[in-house]
């Protein structure tokens, strides 16, 4: 299912120089008035199940926000909300501070002003893709929405497929279909629910920087859902992270990674080597170093966390005494698994490639400080106290 709502008058783009995100676009996008997109205290129960507990967002005119969580979480139930596909069943969702959902008014999708993108695409087979671009554009006439149509689909550089049928595209022609149909309309909110999950890895990195570009483009605000951290990191003007119908922290991607609000946020963001330990005078002490605790007080336990790109390898014994346990090559780094002396269970280290050491070579293992993120635990259990 694709929604398309009523379109907002073209704005001239400017004239910009041209990037490397530009290398699949052969046009521009046309411009939407952006609005603001609030939540104010929405929840969402299925029965017994509460899928949205009490989310408050706000997300300013022309940003792009990434919705960040694991399945099950929330994301795609909030920008359902948002489209008007389903009701909250408290709070209020507000476009341009006028109420489109909540307790006293509900206004259907296509009159909100909003485009929402699925993650499957839905294209329709029958028609050709010129049309599946136009499908959204029936308050214009045949020409006008043709016309409309065909910019849309220059812009995401497919404009040479209009007469042919979905079934010749691959998946990331498909991907950019999908994206000229919800665009052409020129809808002021824009929303996407994981875009790129269905492409591969090369194919997906190069849709997120030609898709960015076009939102920036179109100059929408937009709601880009995805479950991959660097993905959210690399789109978003902010980023959500949501657990359990929750948000648990909203920020920009360098605050996220560098003072993430609980270990969950730190286990989302970065790979970390964990170790139980216990304050005593402001410090924690671990094998790897002793390690300030950010004010906790004496005798909590905590979970100190090291990043593994924090974790130093030296062959001249600096540091706690490890063992290489075993190597594994990712390309410009290598993974290497060491077991460290008073540690139960071994830790990772990723270094450059050429500095790799041979298993079984005794290393000195350090920690650079800046690496480190403690968390208090909860019964010894590694969670965060609440």
């Amino acid at each position: 299912m694709l929604a398309f709502f009523k379109a907002r008058p073209s704005v001239p783009t400017p004239t910009a120089p041209k990037s490397g995100r530009d290398r699949i676009a052969h046009g521009r996008a046309s411009v939407a008035f952006a609005a603001r997109l609030g939540f104010e205290n929405v929840s969402r129960r299925y029965g017994d199940t509460l899928a949205l507990d009490n989310v408050s967002l706000d997300v300013s005119p022309g940003k792009v926000l990434c919705l960040l969580g694991p399945s099950g979480c929330g994301k795609t139930t909030l920008l359902r909300i948002a489209a008007g596909v389903e009701r909250p069943s408290s709070g209020r969702v507000v476009i341009d501070d006028a109420e489109v959902a909540g307790p006293n008014r509900f206004v259907p999708p296509e009159k909100r002003g909003v485009g929402l993108m699925f993650q499957d695409f839905a294209l329709f087979p029958h028609l050709t893709i010129l049309d599946n671009v136009a499908f959204g554009l029936r308050f214009m006439t045949k020409t006008e929405a043709r016309a409309e149509a065909m910019t849309a689909l220059e812009r995401v550089g497919l404009g040479h497929y209009g007469s042919e049928y979905p079934h010749i595209l691959s998946g990331g022609e498909q991907q950019r279909v999908a994206l000229a149909r919800v665009i052409a309309p020129r809808p002021g909110v824009l929303l996407m629910d994981e875009p790129f999950s269905g492409l591969d890895t090369r194919l997906r990195e190069a849709m997120r920087e030609d898709t960015l570009a076009i939102l920036h483009e179109t100059r929408a605000t937009s709601i880009v859902v995805t479950h991959d951290a660097e993905e959210a990191m690399r789109m978003g003007d902010q980023v959500a992270l949501m657990r359990k119908g929750r948000v648990v922290q909203m920020g920009t991607a360098p605050e996220l990674y560098r003072e993430p609000k609980d270990i969950f946020a730190a286990r989302t963001f970065s790979d970390l080597n964990e170790m139980k330990a216990r304050v005593e005078g402001g410090s924690a002490a671990t094998p790897l170093g002793t390690f300030p605790a950010g004010g906790l007080t004496v005798g909590t336990d905590v979970i100190v966390c090291v990043r593994q790109g924090g974790v130093c390898l030296n062959k001249q014994g600096k540091g706690a005494l490890g063992r290489v346990l075993d190597t594994r090559f990712l390309g410009d780094v290598g993974l290497v698994e060491v077991a460290v002396q008073g540690l139960d269970t071994p830790i990772l280290a990723r270094v450059r490639e050429n500095d790799v050491p041979d298993e079984g070579t005794e290393v000195g293992v350090s920690v650079d400080e800046g690496a480190v993120l403690i968390f208090q635990a909860e019964n010894g259990s590694g969670e965060p106290s609440p």
